[in-house]
């Protein structure tokens, strides 16, 4: 994937965000559209475009994208639970073409969902 994204501009500061955390390797800011009292969503800055597009080789990349999710439900008082959702391809409901773990909490979650 080499064409921008809107994560992609967030990531190079060229639109603005609410940005809770960064690292070399990975971007969490708030949802513009909350669906939940704590809606964060979680990026790699490696431009992957969704899970279907995903190498072998960021196999790692993904692991580590989990443990930063963690931490940040942590460091966001989510320790009554939270829930993580990847959306994939259009019927997944999926909107940005760049791979994002959306980090919901603060209140309790239903299932299903939409």
């Amino acid at each position: 994937m080499d064409r921008q994204t809107l994560f992609t501009k967030i990531a190079a500061r060229e639109i603005p965000a609410d940005i809770v955390y960064e690292d070399d390797r990975f971007l969490a800011f708030r949802d513009i559209a909350p669906q939940a009292p704590t809606h964060v969503l979680v990026i790699p800055k490696k431009p992957i475009e969704s899970l279907e597009t995903l190498d072998d080789a960021d196999a790692k990349l993904v692991g580590e994208l989990f443990v930063v999710v963690r931490d940040l439900a942590r460091q966001l008082g989510l320790g009554n639970g939270y829930r993580v959702v990847v959306n994939c391809g259009e019927e997944g409901g999926q909107t940005v073409d760049h791979l994002h773990f959306h980090l919901l909490g603060g209140k309790p979650l239903k299932w299903p969902p939409g």
